[in-house]
């Protein structure tokens, strides 16, 4: 059978199997869905026996447990392993959402709800041409699956289950579907990630929360103190200031440069959809270099004091920030981390105390565009799109690529079918039909050329 009759004929099936995984509320990061994780891990397992896997089992670890499944067709063909996650982001805020979050529905030929993105739908573009090209007869290849529920909150247990399998895990070369192209008209494969390093500080004055008329201006307030300290972070022209920072930052290549200055981009449009009035970073890059190839500081989230309704006048006793950084190649997370750390306690002023907890992090990765498994992706892609996919860097991370590399020894080939229009995290997260039922295409024509 063809690679696209087998899809046309097998549609409706793929979707229904979609949302059955969609409305399992796999949240890693609250323990109430704990029950879920487990559920929704069980869910795989019976998918991948049922598209062809011949071997399937929900493997512990010591949080969520990972899935592995594998089919073998010979001991001398080349190995491929495919990884995908099966957690997904909180929901929150739920009334921002259009329709309930873990209940999918389409519209407009869209399916909208948490994961249908990131990465359930992408993992089941995996699963599904895995399947396609069974039937349709052009697997060549022995194919591995891997499917963790820890991403979301840094791969936690990941490192050490692949320490601990390396053996099961062996491959030539590993499938990622966890990343976006340029945009719906654009097609591209992702040849590059930042890193990240994530902490959460704690700034602590008084030993309990002050009438702000009779002790403000006499006592440090520490929301004052941990605004105006990671104000300082950041100069006028968006350079992070922590010395040592860019020590290992590698400028732009004119030859990268002129590749990024090669993919389409409006800016006038990235604005209006964003509903910003003027865009800000750091001075002498473009948009697109600062976003994918150059280092970034953000507050992630802060709080303190009084929050509530109406006016409450007081010293707050604490207050608390999380703070990232997106790296780029040749910058070491763990380094990066520890630099945070000592500068955040070197700056701290004595009228306060602080502390300051790393959460977790992960290395940048490139990917030579001259692998094999490249080669067939490219194809893949543009056999489905009938476009030739461009090669680009991307700003967001995957801890667990790196890691991949140093434990398995093993290059990642990062074929996402997102789009950042998709609000990955984000109330209505939502993923085209089109896009999915090509993005299996592209796929099974990856089996077809990777032998």
């Amino acid at each position: 059978m063809e690679i696209k009759q087998y899809i046309e004929e097998n549609k409706v099936r793929f979707v229904e199997e979609w949302f059955e995984l969609l409305r399992i509320p796999s949240v890693s990061s609250q323990s109430v869905h704990k029950p879920d994780m487990i559920r929704c891990a069980e869910k795989w397992k019976a998918l991948l026996l049922a598209s062809g896997a011949t071997r399937a089992e929900v493997m512990p670890t010591a949080g969520n447990p990972v899935v592995y499944a594998e089919r073998i067709v010979s001991d001398t063909a080349p190995t491929a392993l495919i990884y995908g996650h099966y957690d997904v982001m909180p929901p929150e805020p739920l009334e921002l959402w259009k329709s309930a979050p873990f209940e999918p529905v389409v519209r407009d030929g869209r399916v909208y709800a948490r994961g249908a993105d990131d990465d359930k739908g992408q993992a089941l573009i995996q699963l599904k041409g895995f399947e396609t090209a069974i039937q349709a007869d052009v697997l060549a290849c022995n194919v591995k699956f891997i499917l963790e529920g820890e991403e979301e909150i840094g791969s936690l247990s990941l490192e050490a289950f692949c320490e601990a399998n390396k053996s099961l895990l062996r491959a030539d070369v590993i499938l990622v579907s966890d990343t976006s192209m340029v945009s719906e008209e654009t097609i591209s494969l992702t040849t590059g990630l930042r890193g990240l390093s994530y902490w959460e500080i704690e700034v602590v004055g008084p030993n309990r929360d002050l009438h702000s008329g009779h002790f403000g201006g006499a006592v440090a307030n520490p929301v004052n103190v941990l605004c105006k300290m990671i104000a300082d972070m950041t100069d006028a022209d968006g350079r992070i200031t922590i010395p040592h920072f860019y020590d290992d930052v590698e400028e732009l290549s004119a030859e990268e440069k002129a590749m990024i200055a090669q993919v389409p981009f409006d800016e006038a449009k990235y604005m209006k959809a964003l509903d910003v009035d003027e865009l800000f970073g750091e001075k002498g890059y473009s948009t697109l270099e600062r976003n994918s190839c150059r280092p970034s500081f953000d507050v992630c989230g802060i709080w303190g004091g009084y929050t509530g309704e109406g006016a409450k006048t007081v010293l707050p006793s604490k207050a608390c920030a999380k703070l990232s950084c997106r790296l780029v190649p040749h910058q070491d997370a763990n380094i990066i981390s520890q630099m945070m750390i000592d500068y955040l306690n070197s700056v701290a002023p004595k009228y306060v105390k602080i502390k300051v907890t790393h959460h977790h992090g992960g290395q940048a990765y490139v990917c030579p565009i001259d692998l094999p498994a490249y080669r067939a992706a490219e194809k893949g892609f543009t056999l489905a799109f009938g476009q030739r996919p461009l090669a680009v860097r991307r700003g967001g991370s995957i801890p667990v690529i790196p890691t991949f590399e140093n434990i398995l020894g093993v290059k990642s080939i990062l074929m996402g079918f997102g789009n950042e229009s998709n609000a990955i995290h984000s109330p209505n997260e939502s993923f085209g039909l089109d896009r999915f039922y090509k993005g299996i295409e592209a796929v099974a024509e990856f089996y077809k050329e990777f032998k």
